[in-house]
């Protein structure tokens, strides 16, 4: 089993976001950074893999210098290879991004075999255009279904779970094959002491890419305005427990 995961070096979830006065750009100065939710449960589920079946892991990303520091968490789960796409300056749009990682994607696979799977986030935690994976798969010739819910190989096949407003979804998809985690498929593991000191000896490949732009441009960034809410304190101790009963009944838990 072999196994490829793209992930994106992105703001922590729930920073506060800036954004620079041209409106450009996020304002990274004060942000910590980490790998989207998503993609995180991807590597988790492509570790999990390997552990039932046989094989390794690689993970690929595409950023700046940095972006070594998620790749070296991610070998810290149970990665094998880490693969850095650097580029320099801003994020590029999602077309770009595809034509680079299957670029890449072709080059491992010539000199390596084709990967079984190839393992993306539903959607990165910036952006949240839902775009990289669906175009990487396409550009490849791949079967893929995204939102998955679950995952797991059976006879060459990679059968894939996803909710649905109508209940539950199953594909069966040929492998090789690219399928889409969301959050929620499985419970990250944390990175051990002894993983983490592994991962400092891994050698992180860089492969370099030159991909024209695609026709996303940014326009403008701008921030939502920030909702304020007012939290009321129904009491304390043991007298609150008759407010809170009553605030049950009043939104419908109590019938």
């Amino acid at each position: 089993m072999n196994i490829l995961v793209c992930v994106k070096r992105v703001p922590a979830p729930g920073a506060r976001i800036n954004i620079t006065e041209d409106g450009q750009a996020v304002d990274t100065a004060f942000l910590g950074f980490t790998v989207s939710p998503h993609e995180e449960c991807a590597v988790e589920q492509a570790v999990q893999l390997v552990e039932k079946h046989g094989g390794e892991v690689t993970v690929l990303t595409l950023g700046p210098a940095e972006a070594q520091e998620q790749l070296r968490t991610a070998v810290s789960t149970g990665v094998a290879k880490a693969v850095l796409v650097p580029i320099d300056g801003a994020d590029w749009d999602a077309q770009r991004t595809a034509q680079a990682i299957t670029a890449v994607v072709e080059s491992l696979e010539a000199a390596g075999g084709k990967f079984d799977l190839l393992l993306f986030g539903n959607e990165s935690a910036d952006s949240g255009g839902y775009q990289v994976g669906i175009r990487v798969a396409l550009k490849l010739g791949r079967p893929m279904v995204n939102g998955a819910k679950g995952l797991d190989i059976a006879d060459g096949m990679a059968k894939v779970r996803r909710d649905s407003e109508a209940g539950v979804e199953i594909y069966m998809l040929p492998m090789p094959a690219a399928v889409g985690v969301k959050e929620g498929i499985n419970l990250p593991r944390y990175p051990t002491m002894k993983g983490r000191l592994a991962s400092k000896k891994v050698e992180v490949q860089h492969s370099a890419v030159a991909c024209a732009a695609g026709g996303l441009k940014l326009i403008h960034l701008r921030r939502p305005p920030e909702v304020v809410r007012n939290t009321k304190i129904l009491g304390t101790g043991p007298d609150a427990a008759a407010a809170v009963v009553d605030l049950l009944e009043e939104i419908g838990v109590f019938k």
